[in-house]
């Protein structure tokens, strides 16, 4: 693996009675591509909001670059914010703004452009995610849900981050549009040499996309390496995840 660049240590999460995560432990290196894996209620987009920060857990750490975001002052947050993207499973647009508006949110809100680089900026952000150009001025509602998608990681790596966040990126998509979606983030990783870190249940998200993988059950991480390493003496729930009908029909 290499460097390590984000490490999550005995994570606690609790709402009320019902405690989600009881000593969460993962690893991240700087390059890989790092899934999220787990069953309804494991915690998985729970653990992915704490570590961009919509949620705060309980206790115990999670640290990027080797430093604890959730001991950092506001002013450090708002510069380490600026170095990441987000794709939320739903794409979350802003349904009165156009494509071209929607990716630009970030660079007016947080740069000094004018607004033709801006503008410059965001058309090769459209063209980056494999959208044609005259998508720029449709709006949310005119836009397949692949499209809908790419904007979404568009706007994402508006700022040039080095840290991209997705939840769920294939969910709702045919199966030809989910296999181009992970050789986009496949050839963008390597392009812009970023660090991604991936909530998913796509099996072939698994296999052909992510590098290493943690499993949450039963509070805690049950599993975590690559493909081959989770595999060799699998957690019944992961065996079961693998190998069960649904996924033998996808092998």
């Amino acid at each position: 693996m290499n460097s390590e660049i984000i490490k999550v240590s005995n994570l606690v999460t609790q709402f009320g009675p019902n405690k989600i995560h009881d000593g969460v432990s993962i690893t991240i290196g700087s390059g890989e591509i790092y899934g999220i894996l787990g069953g309804s209620g494991s915690g998985k987009s729970t653990l992915l909001k704490e570590m961009i920060l919509l949620l705060r857990p309980e206790s115990g750490e999670i640290s990027f670059f080797g430093q604890n975001i959730l001991t950092m002052n506001s002013a450090s947050l708002t510069k380490l914010r600026q170095q990441w993207g987000v794709l939320f499973q739903g794409g979350a647009l802003y349904t009165s703004l156009t494509v071209t508006e929607n990716i630009a949110v970030q660079l007016k809100e947080y740069s000094d452009l004018p607004a033709a680089l801006i503008y410059d900026i965001v058309q090769m952000k459209i063209n980056m995610v494999g959208l044609p150009q005259h998508a720029g001025s449709l709006y949310p509602s005119e836009l397949s849900g692949g499209m809908v998608k790419r904007v979404a990681l568009a706007r994402a790596l508006a700022m040039d981050p080095v840290l991209l966040f997705l939840d769920e990126p294939t969910s709702g998509l045919d199966p030809v549009s989910a296999n181009m979606f992970d050789q986009l983030i496949l050839d963008l990783r390597d392009m812009l040499g970023l660090t991604i870190v991936m909530v998913t249940h796509d099996l072939e998200s698994i296999k052909t996309t992510v590098d290493r993988f943690c499993v949450l059950g039963e509070k805690k991480v049950i599993a975590e390496g690559s493909l081959e390493d989770v595999l060799i003496n699998p957690h019944p729930w992961v065996k079961q995840f693998f190998t069960g009908k649904r996924g033998q029909t996808r092998n």
